[in-house]
């Protein structure tokens, strides 16, 4: 492998070049107390920290910014943390996903503008991880991701409690009256222990998982804890790994291949990986440059089964996911049905990195004989419902649902839905089909993770704890229950999804891949020259612009001029 010459630098056209430009930066560089032999001639990194102090994912970032930036001095790279948009996934309402997109202009501008030659990009908590990938591979410079880890496991009077799947089981236990407020209470206090990522198969743990997958971790990296002394040692290894690769032009998008997005895609269906993936992933391939399809799921789906036994889908957290050897253990056990030859970030490829892993509990990583289920986690569905295909995850449902025929019960509104649900004289059975609308990327806006809608308080209480739901909206990874997601076009635009009505008749049949609702291709023509776009709900400002730019569900959710063009003009330096 030829190594960069230090006048090949990025940086080198800042800070080696004899004109007053130059003059200009170093002196500024001097300014603020470094030497000339720190950063001229050497590789000049960015550590994108999305560190804050209402990220409560990421709030060990401050100590691993430190780490990366000690390991990339120590391999004879100068660091630079830049900050950069913190995604808090507890707290943005109506939903971070608003702001991925953003958050991926945001760094894509960052490398682009300033005398960088390389970028370690922290993230994890859920939409950071492809908001920082997506605007990495826009710029495509050489790209390390260090990922924040999962939390520690949950607990409450010795049961283990996991992110999200127990916060959802435990409050339709409480609205039906079978556990106690002070128990609620204990169990809030107890099911987030550590920094980290929710512990659960979420969009945290499976977007990392499948960022190692791609190849774009050090090996093994996505499963170690937050709060494991392993995952310090883990970024101060990633900062020094950087600077080689920027010495050896490693770039983001040599590794981001169609291959290893299949790759991640393989990964995504046996770990039994969030729906949210769908979106992410579709979004990130684009930006290198490959047009995936919504397709590739169900085709990867139908060869390869659900391995992991983790919540939602299982049993088991992330932690014991690493002791049962991690990532590394499980991306082995498929490793048939793999491109072992993709190269990685630490210059190997995915099979050397691989072929020593040992699976040390073999049912929280299953074999291939002996799944948790038998396909992948998540199908895609057509129908006249959504021609453009929906989602759901088969393997976190009732198999009853599997395949299932019911009348529709329709909410035009998040709000609308939160005040009838809970009505005793809701007039529901458990065989509806509850249908809510307008929550999609532009109708919500940001598609926010709502799709699993509560089940009516006076079903619970007669035991029922699933039912058939629909939605253009998304839901948390960490969520469960048969609930079609995605639905596309968005009911906002005048999909199918906004014709439904009381009462009709609407058949989910996953192993035919359908979801149709049963009335007269007249009767919907009708229904659509009927139909009237809802006003328009932002007049101004960023939310304004994303309603106007942003693609379905099925197209990533990206804005519409950032997706990677062949007729792109090549990046140029700054004069």
């Amino acid at each position: 492998m030829t190594r960069k010459r230090a006048e090949d630098l990025r940086s080198h056209r800042w800070f080696g070049v004899s004109d007053l430009r130059s003059f200009g930066h170093r002196s500024r560089m001097l300014q603020m107390g470094y030497a000339r032999e720190e950063f001229i001639g050497k590789p000049v990194i960015a550590v994108i920290n999305t560190w804050s102090e209402i990220n409560c994912c990421h709030t060990h970032f401050r100590d691993r910014a430190a780490e990366i930036k000690r390991g990339v001095w120590q391999a004879g790279g100068i660091p630079l943390e830049m900050p950069a948009m913190t995604l808090a996934e507890a707290f943005e309402r109506p939903t971070p996903m608003l702001h991925r997109n953003l958050l991926a202009m945001e760094v894509e501008q960052v490398l682009r503008h300033h005398p960088f030659d390389g970028a370690v990009i922290m993230g994890g908590c859920d939409k950071t991880t492809p908001g920082l990938i997506m605007g990495a591979a826009s710029m495509n410079i050489p790209t390390i991701f260090v990922p924040a880890g999962p939390m520690l496991n949950g607990n409450w009077r010795g049961t283990t409690l996991g992110s999200g799947s127990d916060a959802w089981k435990y409050w339709e236990e409480l609205r039906a009256g079978a556990i106690t407020e002070c128990q609620w209470r204990e169990i809030e206090e107890g099911i987030a222990r550590s920094p980290g990522l929710c512990m659960t198969m979420g969009t945290g743990m499976t977007m990392t998982s499948l960022t190692e997958a791609l190849g774009l971790t050090l090996p093994g990296a996505s499963t170690i804890p937050a709060v494991d002394s392993n995952h310090n040692r883990m970024a101060s290894s990633s900062g020094r790994r950087i600077v080689a690769m920027v010495w050896e032009d490693l770039k983001i998008n040599d590794i981001c291949t169609d291959q290893a997005y299949e790759n991640a895609c393989t990964a995504l269906m046996a770990f039994g990986g969030s729906t949210n993936a769908f979106v992410h992933l579709i979004a990130m391939a684009r930006r290198s440059g490959i047009p995936m399809k919504q397709d590739i799921y169900d085709t990867v789906s139908q060869r390869v089964p659900v391995i992991l036994n983790l919540r939602p889908s299982g049993k088991y957290l992330a932690e014991d996911w690493y002791y049962a050897g991690g990532c590394r253990a499980a991306l082995q056990v498929i490793g048939e049905n793999l491109h072992l030859d993709c190269m990685t970030v630490n210059g190997r490829t995915l099979g050397e990195n691989i072929k020593e892993a040992e699976v040390v509990n073999d049912d929280v990583i299953r074999p291939l004989s002996n799944p948790i289920y038998p396909e992948g986690g998540t199908t895609v569905l057509y129908g006249n419902l959504a021609p453009d295909g929906a989602v759901m995850k088969a393997s976190a449902c009732d198999p009853r649902f599997l395949k299932h025929e019911g009348p529709a019960l329709v909410f035009d509104s998040y709000d609308e839905m939160s005040s009838q649900i809970d009505r005793e004289d809701l007039e529901v059975s458990p065989d509806h089909v509850l249908v809510l609308r307008n929550a999609g990327p532009k109708g919500g806006p940001g598609m926010p993770e709502w799709g699993m809608l509560p089940i009516p308080k006076k079903l619970l209480k007669l035991g029922v704890r699933d039912m058939l739901r629909l939605t253009d909206a998304r839901m948390s990874g960490t969520s469960y229950g048969a609930c079609v997601l995605h639905v596309a076009p968005e009911s906002y635009v005048g999909g199918p999804l906004a014709l439904i009505q009381n009462g009709d008749i609407i058949l989910v049949d996953v192993a035919s891949r359908l979801i149709e609702v049963k009335i007269s291709d007249e009767e919907m023509a009708s229904r659509q020259a009927a139909w009237t776009p809802p006003p328009a709900k932002y007049p101004r400002s960023y939310t304004k612009m994303y309603i106007e730019h942003v693609t379905q569900a099925n197209d990533g959710c990206d804005f519409d001029f950032l997706e990677y063009s062949e007729d792109e003009v090549p990046e140029t330096e700054i004069h």
